[in-house]
């Protein structure tokens, strides 16, 4: 009878192992399904945010050309000199709107976007910037249009609107700027740590013989830039990785005092599986 227990017990302890398998293949089939989605829709965000930049750029390379073709036409004279250079301005106005609209637009896809970057804040307030700037000269130039007495009553106040939008846009990239930032600063932020077998159950970091199940002291971890952060010195003549990490991601060495050194080869590929690094020492 004990033997058929035994038998049972076997059995079971088995099938259970098996199960956790399983779960674990399944767990990581879908956590590179859910980073396939992720990556597909960052593409989608970029490709339209970089139309929308392309739009703008259009939109100033047409203010350029129709700027050079209001100075031709001031060398001219007479009533179609004048009916040229109203035209050119109008255009230059009805653009400039336009290239404002999109700017705002692009401002809105990056808000909502879950692309975060120093780049993409960059670009927009460089083109901030350029609209600031072209709204600068279109003064300069209605003011010496006026002292000729080329009166273009639209643009008067096509401007002033310009100027007050112009402001608030820089206010509100400023704020954006900020929360683009902080947000960046998370997406590539990490968090590692190495001890012995003792430490880490100490810190409820190895619980029953497994990595970081639930309620582990997350101070006992340090924080890092995945981006700057390549190298982790270990101190031990004894390590190793208990959290997934990607095997060809990187390289356990050790130095001249043939201590542990883990070198992260592709950062990204390093932390994909986890944000949380675990490494037991002796």
């Amino acid at each position: 009878m004990k033997k058929v227990l035994l038998f049972v017990v076997g059995v079971l302890s088995l099938t259970a192992c098996n199960q956790k398998g399983g779960n674990s293949e399944l767990m990581l089939a879908q956590q590179a399904d859910s980073l396939n989605r992720i990556i597909a829709q960052k593409d989608n965000e970029i490709n339209d945010m970089l139309g929308t930049m392309n739009d703008i750029e259009e939109g100033f390379r047409a203010i350029n050309a129709a700027e050079e073709r209001v100075s031709v036409a001031r060398q001219g004279e007479g009533a179609s000199a004048k009916e040229r250079i109203q035209e050119n301005m109008t255009f230059i106005q009805q653009t400039m709107q336009q290239n404002r609209e999109l700017i705002s637009k692009l401002r809105n896809q990056l808000r909502q976007s879950s692309v975060k970057g120093d780049q993409l804040r960059r670009t927009l307030e460089s083109l901030t910037q350029q609209l600031e700037e072209k709204d600068a000269q279109l003064k300069a130039l209605q003011a010496e249009l006026q002292a000729k007495n080329i009166q273009i009553e639209e643009l008067t106040e096509q401007v002033t609107g310009l100027s007050e939008n112009v402001s608030n846009l820089k206010e509100e990239t400023h704020e954006k700027s900020q929360t683009i930032s902080a947000q960046d600063k998370q997406l590539h932020t990490a968090w590692f740590v190495f001890g012995t077998k003792k430490e880490l159950k100490e810190q409820r970091i190895i619980e029953d013989g497994e990595v970081l199940r639930s309620n582990f002291n997350e101070d006992y971890f340090t924080k890092i830039d995945i981006r700057v952060d390549k190298e982790i010195k270990l101190y031990s003549r004894s390590a190793k990785l208990l959290t997934d990490h990607p095997a060809s991601s990187y390289r356990l060495e050790q130095d001249a005092n043939k201590q542990y050194v883990l070198r992260i080869e592709n950062p990204s590929k390093f932390w994909s599986t986890s944000k949380y690094l675990v490494i037991l020492v002796k």
